[in-house]
């Protein structure tokens, strides 16, 4: 949208609240106040409506580029299993505007340090239990997590990263490489128990509120799939890394978890970290690719800085398992070049070299 769109939307909303606030029975402040909180990666948009000492989020979301009708059917029905996403208190879908309850502004990625992640992790994962105990929304099934998505998020990396940002011009063998990491990579995704995902679960979509728990938002994209999917997007977050030795315990604390609410049935430690391991390069190749099309095609460049620790992920995951050490190969011999010839990135961490722990390819 441009600017133009953008101040209509924003007149359309300020116009809209009054109406809401009257809906509502909520006396509105003649001096209310409507104050940019945020954008995100997409087209949506994040207001604070401050009045009478109190705040509501609104949110703008054209509904020509966003649907907001699973937001609203899965806060809603997140209420009963104690996840604190949240409160809609009233939708106009066909407008696109939402007036929701504030969670405040303190995200986990702000609040992560050495001293606090063991809690905050902790509590973000018993959270993460009682979301993939929600079984259907409104009595309809998720959006299955299938092969087909799967590998339609893969190829973002082709497409967005190597090809248009890189410039890479893959030969057969290169494409055959992928297409191989691919299938190894959704047959693992597959074979996991299959839960609901929340699909972004992390430090900037996790709240540091006044509960033992955290906020969760951006769940609107919410599928039905692997286990392991939103733990490793909590864990081996694109915007905050940890050793990998305390991200591995952190991994095992909650297949204890989930084990004992009966989530998933008993799996051996190496079985489970394998599944983490390839999960997150599922996620990564997507994220990877997802960052370079919000440089070339959205015009936003910052996430271009997370792409060397998500890329880093991929390295480190590739030398754990046997079968996936062709591709790590690849990567410092091929991509890792190709992205210090642009002069777009911080190449200090992929300039170190890996020292290869593959396993038997478990």
């Amino acid at each position: 949208m441009n600017e133009k769109q953008l101040d209509q939307r924003l007149q359309q909303l300020r116009a809209w609240i009054p109406s809401a606030f009257e809906q509502l029975g909520i006396d509105l402040a003649a001096d209310w106040q409507l104050q940019s909180v945020s954008g995100d990666a997409s087209f949506r948009r994040y207001f604070r409506v401050r009045s009478h000492n109190l705040s509501w989020i609104a949110v703008d979301a054209p509904p020509q580029q966003e649907d907001s009708a699973p937001f609203v059917a899965i806060a809603r029905a997140w209420e009963a299993l104690e996840i604190h996403a949240p409160q809609v208190h009233l939708a106009d879908l066909k407008q696109g505007f939402m007036l929701l309850s504030d969670l405040g502004d303190t995200l986990y990625l702000d609040q992560l340090n050495s001293d606090s992640a063991d809690l905050l992790y902790r509590q973000a994962q018993v959270t993460l239990t009682h979301i993939q105990q929600c079984r259907s929304i409104l009595g309809e099934p998720f959006p299955p997590y299938d092969r087909a998505l799967l590998k339609r998020e893969m190829g973002l990396f082709s497409d967005w990263f190597l090809e248009q940002l890189l410039g890479l011009k893959l030969t057969r063998y290169e494409q055959r490489l992928l297409e191989q990491l691919h299938e190894q990579l959704i047959v693992s995704a597959l074979e996991q128990p299959q839960v609901c995902v929340h699909r972004d679960y992390h430090s900037r979509n996790l709240m540091v509120i006044d509960a033992p728990a955290p906020g969760v938002i951006d769940f609107q994209d919410a599928v039905w799939g692997p286990i392991t999917y939103d733990l490793v997007s909590l864990l081996r977050d694109c915007y905050v890394d940890w050793p990998e030795e305390q991200v591995r315990g952190w991994a095992l604390a909650y297949a204890e978890l989930a084990t004992e609410a009966g989530i998933m049935g008993a799996v051996s430690e190496q079985r489970f970290l394998g599944w983490f391991d390839r999960m997150g390069m599922q996620r990564h190749l997507k994220a990877i690719g997802i960052f370079a099309r919000l440089k070339l095609r959205d015009g936003k460049p910052g996430y271009l800085a997370d792409i060397p620790r998500t890329l880093d992920y991929l390295r480190k995951a590739a030398v754990q398992h046997d079968e996936l050490a062709e591709f790590g190969s690849w990567l410092d011999q091929r991509v890792v070049p190709a992205m210090g010839l642009t002069g777009l990135f911080d190449m200090e961490r992929l300039q170190q070299p890996l020292a290869s722990s593959a396993s038997n390819g478990t």
